[in-house]
């Protein structure tokens, strides 16, 4: 473990580590309609366009919130920012809790959980920010790995629900969210890896060619996490039968495998290439989504979920090993834009899901659209990858050598 303690020191490990936290409980908020969807379709008597409408407004809202925030670490600080969320989510927790007495309350309660969402970017640049180039991906997969979050909701929302019920869930999460917000403001240190730009300057990453590759990318990846993190209940609920007591023991094994990978994708990305692992996680994205679009049974359906979820969080793991390097001293900001677009491509899950069901009494529509995306996100990571190995990062995505650096600079390929 000599490597770990000298990638530890590389760095501050108090800020990874709320930076963790953070994304972890903020994670669990964010999911939580997902766990208590059955809870709420019952209460409310939703359909399944009702319901699958309901599951995408948390994921919309965090997703457009995610680049505002990050253009916000830029001027007060990523620690600032994260303290200022967390504020604000607690105050929508309290909402939820008190206010919350029919489907459109719902759905407002959704818009304020959503800030949850924004978290992404601040959270990964905070934690990343202390690390050099050759340990980013590994520290923010670490970082990253906080969307094991989704495991606490669907682990554990359920049948606290059951025993207290669903709207006191809501109650018990502000009591979970004090303890990152009270870690943070005492532990974490802002980075230094922050240049102050002007916000015109700032706001170009979002017309820059190589930021919409990555957009797209991450609808694959982290779209799929969080909308089938969303849907994973309802699924086993309302399409295999299984009992809301128990939904959540099939959820959390499945959910928790794309923040375990998220972490190895990171470190398999620093050693082979952040490329070569996106090739090889859209190819098994759209197979396994194929098989999956098929509803095969319910141990089959599981394995095959297991799977993916590993992919995906491989998939995250490498693509934001690749990011700091084009965009060194505007992580945060670049990272906000493409956790807002990939976010909001989760929605088409649930979406995509109930309309599947409604119209063709199976939720397979889903699966089939992951696995049309999936194989055009290979190719178009096959045509770009071209490009990007010859200007700013190294053979199949790895981070340039020192002397890789000097010479491209030289040639004029990238900037100093």
């Amino acid at each position: 473990m000599a490597w770990f303690r000298t990638f530890l020191k590389s760095g501050h490990p108090p800020t990874l580590f709320c930076s963790f936290l953070y994304f972890d409980f903020c994670f669990a908020v964010w999911v939580l309609n997902g766990a208590m969807a059955p809870f709420i379709s019952e209460a409310f008597h939703l359909s399944a366009t009702q319901k699958g409408f309901m599951l995408s407004v948390p994921i919309m809202s965090g997703a457009l919130l995610r680049f505002p925030l990050g253009v916000l670490s830029q001027y007060i600080g990523r620690k600032n920012a994260a303290l200022l969320e967390m504020g604000v989510i607690m105050l929508g927790l309290a909402w939820g809790y008190l206010m919350v007495d029919s489907y459109e309350k719902v759905l407002m309660m959704g818009v304020l959980l959503g800030i949850a969402g924004a978290s992404f970017g601040v959270a990964l640049s905070l934690g990343g920010g202390w690390f050099p180039p050759k340990y980013k991906g590994l520290a923010i997969g670490i970082a990253g790995a906080g969307n094991s979050g989704a495991v606490i909701a669907v682990l554990f929302a359920p049948p606290l629900a059951i025993a207290y019920g669903w709207r006191n869930v809501y109650g018990m999460a502000i009591l979970m969210m004090a303890v990152p917000f009270v870690l943070m403001m005492l532990l974490a240190k802002e980075p230094p890896d922050r240049e102050k730009k002007t916000l015109g300057a700032v706001l170009k990453v979002l017309v820059e060619k190589d930021a919409w590759v990555f957009n797209i990318s991450y609808i694959l990846t982290f779209g799929g996490y969080i909308g089938f993190t969303m849907f994973l209940p309802t699924l086993f609920a309302d399409g295999y039968g299984i009992s809301k007591k128990t939904m959540g023991q099939w959820s959390a094994p499945i959910i928790v495998m794309a923040s375990v990978t998220r972490v190895l994708g990171g470190w398999l990305a620093d050693k082979f290439g952040g490329l070569n692992n996106m090739l090889f996680v859209c190819v098994g994205v759209t197979v396994l989504s194929l098989i999956a679009s098929m509803m095969p049974p319910l141990w089959m359906m599981a394995v095959i979920l297991f799977l993916i979820f590993c992919l995906l969080g491989a998939g995250n793991g490498s693509t934001f090993q690749l990011v700091p390097h084009r965009w060194p001293l505007t992580t945060a900001i670049a990272m906000s834009l493409i956790g807002e677009v990939g976010a909001l491509g989760g929605s088409l899950i649930p979406n995509t899901m109930g309309l599947s069901k409604k119209y063709y009494g199976t939720f397979g529509g889903g699966f089939l659209l992951w696995a049309v995306i999936g194989l055009g996100i290979c190719i178009m990571y096959v045509v770009m990858g071209k490009r990007w190995t010859s200007a700013w990062v190294g053979k199949g995505g790895r981070a340039l050598t020192d002397e890789e650096r000097a010479q491209r600079i030289r040639d004029g390929l990238i900037s100093v």
